[in-house]
């Protein structure tokens, strides 16, 4: 299962940031982050980034690359604006494109309403619409809207690490449930038997010996035979 998470625009994506000044895709990235972390727990699953943090992708690369590596499904985070100032529009949109194909349309359901139940937001629906990444892409294709930067409500929730891993948690588990993604069997160590202390110890001395030479073949006679030994020299 192969899939790729697209952090919508990028840092220096002109008009993309609130109305005080956040960046759309500083949401964007630690979602798209947090949601790859949750996906790379199932079994067979592998997940591709669109984006990059050093520059801005264009749209045009992002469908080519996930055409090029044939992924079978494409999620597109965003958070939402309506206009330039603040305003009261709120809530959780999800998009596919306007043909509406059978699977994104089910993926869409799932993922717009494990949304809205772990965000709290109002259910603003699954609409269809035009944009490029749903229009250019080969494979099942979503965009999720995840709340209104232009909406001072929204915004502190937007802002908040614990609403970004939320809205990544809801998305991972509307895809789970899509595709009924396994976890990997968990990875256990064996921990070393502890030596039960509490037994007792015998020590075996033998000696002295006045010829070193008889000390010594002694020795490495106990070596030999697996034994711990050693010698000591008293004047």
């Amino acid at each position: 299962m192969k899939i790729m998470l697209d952090a919508g625009h990028g840092y220096n994506t002109p008009g993309k940031r609130s109305p005080d000044g956040m960046r759309e895709y500083e949401f964007n990235r630690v979602v798209a982050n947090e949601t790859k972390a949750i996906l790379e727990t199932y079994k067979d699953v592998v997940i591709y980034f669109s984006h990059s943090d050093t520059k801005d992708v264009s749209l045009q690369e992002r469908t080519d690359k996930a055409n090029r590596l044939a992924v079978d499904c494409f999620v597109s985070i965003h958070a939402n604006a309506y206009g330039t100032g603040w305003n009261e529009v709120s809530g959780i949109e999800t998009y596919i494109y306007t043909s509406k194909p059978k699977i994104a349309s089910a993926l869409a359901d799932k993922v717009q309403k494990n949304l809205v139940v772990a965000t709290g937001l109002q259910d603003r629906g699954v609409k269809g619409a035009g944009f490029h990444v749903l229009r250019a892409t080969k494979m099942t294709a979503i965009l999720v809207e995840c709340g209104f930067m232009t909406n001072k409500e929204d915004l502190k929730l937007l802002r908040s690490n614990l609403y970004r891993k939320t809205c990544a948690e809801a998305i991972a588990k509307g895809l789970r449930e899509q595709y009924q993604l396994q976890l990997k069997p968990k990875v256990t160590i064996p921990t070393p038997e502890k030596k039960n202390s509490s037994l007792p110890i015998y020590k075996v001395i033998a000696g002295p010996f006045t010829e070193k030479e008889t000390a010594e073949n002694l020795l490495m006679k106990l070596k030999e035979d697996g034994f711990q030994a050693s010698m000591l020299t008293e004047k």
